[in-house]
């Protein structure tokens, strides 16, 4: 994969595909932390010599619509580079294209929303070679969007010469260390709602770590699959087999299993709802399982330590509702903790945790991309890195 440091950008119009998918509310962004991750490369590229012309998708838009638009976006990222100016156009355009054409070096044009573009996300070569004119060399930069094959992600990187930004190989090098001879005991903590979703990146990595951690909705699949009670709580009902399946694989490869042995359950997911703590495998009717219970934190965090690397990806409960909260932070917290440990974070409810708790200094490795870092781990590769080779 070719790099930043193979790449001359003195005097040439860089064209860089950024992940700028952020919350906007009242046209203003709320977290600009995708934003400050992309200026390291953005910086340095300026510095060199070069002008850029930014791409970016925002949201899963039907076609053009205000309420996409990246202007707020431009408005965010003017704060902290100079120069930057906002291109209201269709990136694949016309005018797209006689607005950067004058750039001078030092001066930044965001397009608009790649997805404003019919051609964007079925990867059209027409599409590419609009997109490979507004510059003379490319930069992936976002992580986040590597695993898809669109235009401005594969499509215009097999037309230009295309190189990998400074934020898109440090994910790189981080997510390998996973796949790669990693130091032992080596520990995977996953959560969230499916078993299906996660499947790939469980068969990648059982046959490479010593624990594996199961909390979140997803574990009422293998409880169930046990034999377990788990009341009204989530489960995958076509996906049984597969839990024991996975369970069984896990025995003969000597991969320690830990599934919740309490929960905090109630009758509805609502802030401020009546709770109960049942064992987890006997959930009575109409309660659901709706986080780790106190002995599973302790049980999670015992599992934890002493471990040298350790992935987390998905929340231990219905996170973003109160007190469902709080199994999830206790994980957080307990690799937080981890002395001389190579951890790595990735999933939105996950790094929400980790911000939340004002840890995210204390993690090796805080990926950018939930679905990117995942389906890495389950390839070793994604086609926006494939690109780039």
């Amino acid at each position: 994969m070719r790099t930043l440091r193979d790449l001359d950008p003195k005097g040439k119009r860089v064209l860089v595909r950024v992940d700028y998918n952020v919350p906007i509310q009242g046209g203003v962004v709320q977290d600009e932390t995708r934003i400050l991750e992309s200026l390291p490369t953005l910086r340095h590229l300026l510095e060199g010599g070069a002008s850029l012309v930014l791409l970016s998708h925002l949201g899963r838009p039907k076609g053009p619509d205000p309420k996409y638009s990246l202007g707020p976006v431009a408005e965010a990222l003017a704060r902290h580079l100079p120069g930057v100016r906002f291109v209201p156009h269709p990136p694949g355009s016309e005018e797209a294209f006689r607005a950067v054409e004058g750039l001078k070096a030092g001066e930044v044009a965001l397009l608009e929303n790649v997805r404003f573009e019919p051609g964007e996300e079925k990867n059209d070569p027409g599409l590419a070679a609009r997109y490979a004119r507004l510059g003379e060399a490319f930069v992936l930069d976002a992580f986040g969007s590597a695993h898809r094959a669109h235009a401005s992600v594969v499509g215009v990187a097999r037309l230009l010469p295309s190189y990998a930004g400074f934020l898109l190989e440090r994910e790189v090098k981080a997510l390998s260390r996973l796949l790669q001879d990693p130091e032992k005991p080596y520990a995977v903590v996953i959560g969230g709602a499916k078993v299906s979703d996660k499947i790939g990146v469980l068969e990648s990595l059982l046959p490479k770590v010593d624990r594996l951690l199961i909390g979140g909705a997803m574990a009422f699949t293998f409880l169930k699959a046990l034999g377990g009670e788990v009341g009204k709580s989530l489960v995958e009902e076509d996906r049984l087999g597969l839990a024991k399946d996975l369970l069984s694989r896990a025995e003969a490869l000597g991969v320690k299993v830990y599934l919740p042995v309490d929960v905090v359950a109630a009758q509805r997911i609502e802030a401020g709802v009546e709770t109960q703590v049942f064992p987890a495998d006997a959930i009575p009717i109409p309660y659901m399982g709706l986080d780790i219970g106190p002995k599973t934190r302790a049980l999670f965090r015992e599992a934890l330590s002493g471990v040298k690397t350790a992935f987390w990806n998905g929340p231990m409960g219905v996170f973003e509702v109160p007190p469902f909260d709080e199994g999830t932070l206790e994980v957080g917290r307990a690799l937080s903790e981890l002395q001389g440990a190579f951890t790595v974070v990735g999933g939105g409810d996950s790094v929400a945790a980790v911000n939340r708790l004002g840890l995210k200094d204390r993690f090796s490795h805080v990926s950018t991309g939930g679905g990117a870092s995942l389906e890495f781990l389950e390839k070793g590769t994604l086609p926006g890195i494939e690109a780039l080779e």
